[in-house]
């Protein structure tokens, strides 16, 4: 049986912001999030794309399309608030328990309550480990109140123009995402984003308010030194953390932020550059910086650490 593991809220947060050509929402067999609470709460609000575990008239809770859930890249369950203990970070690449997204996870030790259940009985179906929210709808929701809906039926062209947001790097305060995600007022509302750093050649007007705006205008191209803006970029964004939240951002999001934001996390974490990625490319499968990039981030890694730790004459880079 492929398991249960217990994830965070950011978890399932970044799971739901994926994209490929399309949102991943969009695609069959990338996720099944069923609700496992009562017919009314469902009703009254639930995560979006959720379906409600259905009953049997007798009372008995029915299993989704057994084939669905047989190839389902994830497998997600919620009920009110299941048992949340203090979430952990991932970070070590070697644990098995991790979520595969923004890995949060908490230990199976925990209380069990319905969705538990829901999942040991689900997991005889899956390949992958079947995931547990960890807070269930009430701490999801606090944290994530626009995604909250009453919309029950999703057509396939609403699931092509799925609103996607920026993908969460350091929970509730670091995001990354593309240049039309920085010039939507409804997102950085949502969001809380108080300051941008701009890694894109043009420039957004957005947030108006003095120091809280950088514009490292470079193109995603070979040639481009993102290595000497590090030190501004990092230290810029220490400074707004103290203050709210900070959205990173270039043209699609894919090579330009992701490089700037690995950067950041070597700087202020002291990961070495393997260990950003693993980190980076979790919250955002489909992060891609080119080579020139990767050549700079491994210097950056050096400067830091004083020595070189990450082969990027592997293959992964």
């Amino acid at each position: 049986m492929a398991g249960v593991v217990y994830c965070g809220p950011h978890c399932l947060y970044n799971i739901l912001q994926q994209q490929r050509r399309v949102p991943r929402v969009a695609e069959p067999g990338y996720l099944c999030l069923l609700d496992a609470r009562t017919r009314d709460e469902y009703d009254e609000s639930h995560i979006v794309t959720a379906r409600r575990i259905e009953q049997s008239p007798t009372g008995e809770y029915l299993v989704p399309d057994s084939e669905e859930l047989g190839y389902v890249r994830y497998c997600v369950v919620y009920d009110c608030q299941t048992s949340s203990l203090d979430c952990c970070d991932c970070e070590e690449e070697e644990n098995e328990k991790a979520c595969p997204v923004n890995g949060f996870f908490i230990s199976l030790d925990a209380e069990e309550g319905i969705a538990v259940q829901h999942a040991q009985n689900l997991e005889q179906f899956t390949r992958h480990p079947v995931l547990v929210l960890s807070g269930g709808y009430s701490l999801f929701s606090a944290y994530y109140n626009f995604l909250r809906t009453q919309k029950i039926l999703w057509m396939p062209q609403e699931l092509d123009n799925f609103q996607l947001y920026p993908v969460e790097i350091i929970p509730l305060k670091l995001y990354m995402g593309n240049f039309k995600q920085a010039c939507d007022q409804q997102i950085q509302k949502d969001l809380k984003i108080k300051a941008q750093v701009n890694i894109s050649e043009q420039p957004t007007t957005l947030i108006t308010e003095e120091g809280k705006y950088l514009h490292v205008p470079v193109p995603d191209s070979l040639e481009t030194d993102l290595f000497s803006s590090f030190p501004t970029i990092c230290h810029f964004i220490d400074t707004q953390l103290d203050d709210g939240v900070v959205l990173v951002f270039s043209s699609l999001g894919i090579s330009r932020s992701s490089t700037v934001t690995m950067a950041y996390l070597m700087h202020s974490k002291q990961f070495s550059l393997k260990k950003a990625w693993n980190y980076v490319l979790k919250c955002k499968t489909n992060m891609r910086p080119h080579r020139g990039f990767v050549k700079q981030l491994s210097d950056w890694e050096t400067k830091i650490h004083g020595t070189t730790i990450t082969d990027i004459s592997e293959p992964h880079y």
